[in-house]
């Protein structure tokens, strides 16, 4: 359990510092991922916040599209905030024609869901599997989840207001995504969870 397990965060556009930085304090070796042999050499990946039609696009400038596919098929641990959720997702609403998903996590996202820019919020969440109390949520554009797998866990949904109920954060096996942005906010919380299950995995992978 002493062991520091390799997590890259994909560095192609979006808050790759804040998440490099939130790793690190949460006990793992993070890097920047640009390259396929860059992800070769990770244990488990972060998807940032950022713009998620963007990142897609990238994804296949930078030959990443299909090696990061293969990998997540093959059950590299993976989490993603925000527009990392949305890359992560099975379906996606109300975007471009021609955006690219990963497929790794059996939910029907609704991208911008909360609105536009002016429109982001913070709020208490109960995140399951996060302990010492609820989890203060920044949402930016953020997008919602609309409907989830049978394999899916729902780990929070929105307490309170016009989107109460919505589900923001998901686990499927070693995947796991939030609709906000636990890496503005300075709580390592939900990056140890990830930790964690990093861990967990490679641990029974030696």
């Amino acid at each position: 359990m002493g062991r520091f397990p390799t997590i890259g965060v994909l560095a192609l556009q979006g808050d790759v510092r804040e998440h490099l930085t939130a790793l690190e304090a949460a006990g793992a070796r993070a890097i920047g991922v640009r390259r396929p042999s860059e992800l070769d050499a990770v244990d488990g990946l972060v998807i940032p916040g950022g713009e998620s039609t963007t990142m897609s696009r990238l994804l296949q400038v930078f030959d990443l599209l299909e090696p990061l596919r293969a990998r997540l098929k093959a059950g590299l641990p993976a989490y993603g905030s925000c527009a990392g959720m949305i890359l992560l997702a099975s379906q996606v609403l109300d975007t471009r024609p021609d955006a690219e998903h990963l497929d790794a996590l059996d939910i029907t996202v609704r991208r911008n869901a909360f609105g536009r820019q002016v429109d982001s919020f913070e709020a208490d969440l109960t995140v399951a599997g996060v302990e010492g109390g609820p989890v203060r949520a920044v949402f930016i554009r953020a997008p919602w989840v609309e409907e989830v797998g049978s394999d899916v866990e729902v780990l929070a949904t929105v307490p309170e207001g016009p989107a109460a109920g919505r589900v923001v954060a998901v686990r499927q096996g070693a995947v796991m995504a939030t609709s906000f942005h636990p890496e503005v906010t300075g709580d390592l919380r939900v990056h140890r969870l990830f930790v964690d299950t990093v861990r967990s995995g490679s641990l029974r992978a030696e």
